[in-house]
């Protein structure tokens, strides 16, 4: 999601403001997304206080970049830097979801099998709104939205 640092300098807490607008979340919600206080983002971003390993890699993680990408060029410690891991967890249960619809549309479509596309349509509305129930983040609820017109788009093609 956001732009790999550039040679300009800008501090840790610019760069997760700007990951914070980017995704347009207000910090209430990105501080609950990585498990720290709204005032300890709040310090975070104001560069009053230094993010913690963790942090940085569940920060990483939601702005779809890598923990080393994220402190680069910053004033993030050295000595906190070489403990980070190389690669951050970016996939929600959203993005599983997705992956498993998919693989099911294409099977539906080789079957040609009016009775198991019915049955498969059903079984995907209940799922999509499950998940409704629990998503509170625009983008993963554009991503169902998307997903029940799939679905429905499919359903009124079953006879």
């Amino acid at each position: 999601m956001l732009e790999p640092p550039d040679a300009s300098p800008a501090s840790l807490g610019q760069r997760i403001a700007g990951g914070r607008a980017v995704l347009g979340w207000t910090q209430a919600e990105l501080a609950e997304r990585v498990a720290i206080s709204r005032v300890a983002l709040a310090n975070l971003e104001s560069g009053r206080s230094v993010p913690s390993e963790r942090t940085v890699v569940l920060l990483a993680g939601m702005f779809d970049v890598e923990p080393h990408d994220l402190v680069r060029g910053t004033i993030y410690p050295p000595q906190k830097s070489d403990r980070l891991p190389l690669v951050a967890a970016r996939h929600t249960e959203i993005d599983l979801e997705m992956s498993l619809l998919e693989r099911d549309l294409m099977w539906l479509a080789r079957l040609e099998s009016p009775d198991l596309t019915r049955r498969v349509v059903a079984e995907w509305r209940s799922r999509l709104d499950e998940l409704g129930d629990r998503v509170l983040d625009p983008r993963c609820r554009w991503q169902l939205d998307e997903a029940r017109q799939r679905v429905a788009r499919l359903g009124r093609i079953a006879p």
